[in-house]
């Protein structure tokens, strides 16, 4: 059990952080200090207690991240409710089902998300608020929430008659083995599962954050990941303000324009991202750019070759802002391509693993001691990890983790828990990967899409995605098995088309020749059979993975 109280790390940090900058809202720069942030808790905390919401209670949080979503979810977890944050991109239909399941007695949600949801479907929903303007949506019969919310200003003011201060940040006490968040996966596998987070699963991530100083008090950080998904929770959110940093939410969808713009005012000392953010400056910016013809001859010569290097190294830093330690990139693995690239360049960066089940963190590695293609290492003295393997150095296994971070198990599903958590605590994560002595994690690919080939080779289709999604022409892929041969599922990239001035009639012949191209720099087991293209980009989950289930067939 990790020693320090999760509910009180914030309580100490909104004291000790009273003056500082906490929130501020992109591009509006409306900005709430740790003190005014304090305040909005314990006004929110008023209304739950109004409300009859008891410790333990769930508290149903659906919308884009914003100075209210924070305060929503803080006041929850601070008062010993807890939050159930729902990904906005999830259906009508699912963010129902999930407000039930989990039985939900409060909904705090975005006005633009609540026009498709009927009040009647909601079974247990007391009241619904607003994320966008704080006023009520809808309340249940025998409710007199309206009234509550008009007279919350009112009795806040008598309560604190001279001001609300420091002084007055107690927050209760919520033992670390409380279940604090109920995040529902939004997997590939074609349903959603309630994640039971403890205090100690999420202390456990922000414990190792401070004690790693990702964030410190004063830092800069920028919040561009969706705060409803673990990663961005623990790292953009959780992390920061446990310790005083100043964190930036950005408001807008993260156009690389708007998102470049951002980084270049904020400044962040450290960038929490996901791969897809690398992969398109690499492809749609570096790569054309060292292939020209000049710029290949020139990166062939020893030492003119680190002269470049060394500029794009700068300008890739200048564009994150300039001012940050490293960039941590999870949530999906990394090009291999882009990551060999980057390394090559010195650009720093280091590649972390982990799922919604550990809160999210399982390895990390500060990136100067990042060991290309790895996944970082296993998190000393909060996780230890094992591969399901005769030689776990060199046979890839299944990826198995016990420890601090590993959930409770999944909310009313025994079932699904007992086929993930054995008997001894181990995690079985579903990953293929191979382990070093030290817990430096390599992983393979995923253990439900591993092909198997009748010669017995095992093929892990995504590193041959990998490897076709930088070729030209390609937006996305996805390699699967038909009557015994690979094939390729390809959406083209009808942008770099149209700019090419290419016919689509032109395509079958451009992606039969980006297929001899691709067989020539995989294995021999792994040689595309036959390209098929997609008339539309494929389904995915909110978290932008493609529900692989869909096109297995």
């Amino acid at each position: 059990m990790i020693k320090e109280n999760f509910i009180k790390l914030y309580e100490n940090s909104f004291r000790q952080n009273w003056d500082l900058p906490c929130l501020t809202e992109y591009p509006t720069q409306q900005t709430l200090t740790y003190g005014d942030f304090a305040e909005e808790i314990a006004l929110t905390h008023m209304l739950f207690k109004s409300l009859g919401i008891k410790q333990g209670d769930k508290v149903a949080l659906c919308g884009k991240d914003s100075a209210v979503w924070v305060t929503a979810f803080m006041a929850t977890i601070t008062y010993g409710a807890t939050v159930v944050p729902i990904l906005p991109d999830f259906n009508p239909v699912d963010i129902t089902h999930i407000i039930n399941h989990c039985e939900a007695e409060l909904l705090f949600v975005s006005d633009h998300i609540w026009e498709h949801i009927e009040f009647s479907n909601l079974l247990n929903v007391k009241g619904v608020i607003s994320l966008n303007t704080k006023k009520l949506l809808a309340e249940a019969e025998g409710t007199d929430l309206s009234k509550e919310l008009r007279l919350l200003r009112r009795r806040f003011k008598a309560k604190y008659k001279y001001g609300f201060t420091a002084d007055h940040i107690v927050y209760p006490e919520v033992d670390n083995s409380q279940m604090l968040v109920l995040n529902y996966t939004s997997g590939t596998t074609g349903f959603s599962k309630g994640v039971m987070l403890s205090g100690n699963n999420l202390a456990g991530n922000v414990v190792f954050g401070m004690r790693s100083k990702l964030h410190y008090s004063g830092s800069r950080a920028l919040c561009f990941l969706p705060l409803a998904h673990a990663y961005g929770c623990a790292f953009d959110m959780l992390t920061t303000l446990a310790v005083g940093s100043h964190v930036t939410l950005l408001c807008k969808m993260p156009s690389p324009k708007i998102l470049l713009k951002a980084l270049a005012d904020v400044k962040p000392n450290l960038i929490i991202c996901v791969p897809l953010i690398l992969e398109k400056i690499y492809k749609n910016q570096i790569l054309p750019m060292i292939s020209k013809g000049a710029m290949r001859w020139t990166l062939a010569v020893p030492f003119l070759d680190q002269i470049i290097y060394t500029k794009i190294r700068k300008r890739l830093i200048d564009a994150f802002g300039g001012e940050f330690e490293q960039v941590i990139v999870g949530g999906a693995p990394l090009n291999r391509e882009v990551e060999e690239f980057l390394h090559k360049i010195k650009f720093p960066f280091t590649v972390g693993y982990g799922m919604t089940e550990c809160g999210p963190l399982i390895s990390y590695t500060h990136w100067k001691d990042f060991q290309p293609s790895s996944s970082g290492q296993t998190l000393p003295g909060i996780m230890e990890s094992k591969i399901d393997s005769p030689d776990p150095e060199n046979i890839p296994g299944e990826i198995c983790v016990r420890g601090e971070n590993v959930m409770q198990g999944y909310y009313k599903n025994p079932e699904a828990t007992e086929a993930v958590l054995d008997s001894e605590g181990w995690l079985h994560t579903g990953d293929m990967g191979t382990r070093t002595p030290d817990g430096t994690i390599f992983i393979r690919g995923r253990y439900k899409t591993m092909i198997l080939t009748s010669n017995g080779q095992n093929i892990y289709p995504e590193e041959i995605e990998a490897k076709l999604n930088n070729m030209p022409f390609v937006s996305e892929s996805l390699v699967i098995q038909r009557d015994n041969h690979l094939v390729a599922l390809v959406y083209p990239d009808y942008d770099a088309v149209d700019r090419m001035g290419l016919a689509v009639s032109e395509l079958p012949t451009t992606m039969e020749n980006i297929r001899l191209e691709l067989n020539k720099i995989v294995a021999p087991y792994e040689k595309i059979e036959k390209i098929t293209l997609m008339p539309t980009e494929f389904e995915k989950t909110p978290k932008r993975s493609i529900k692989r289930f869909l096109y297995s067939q």
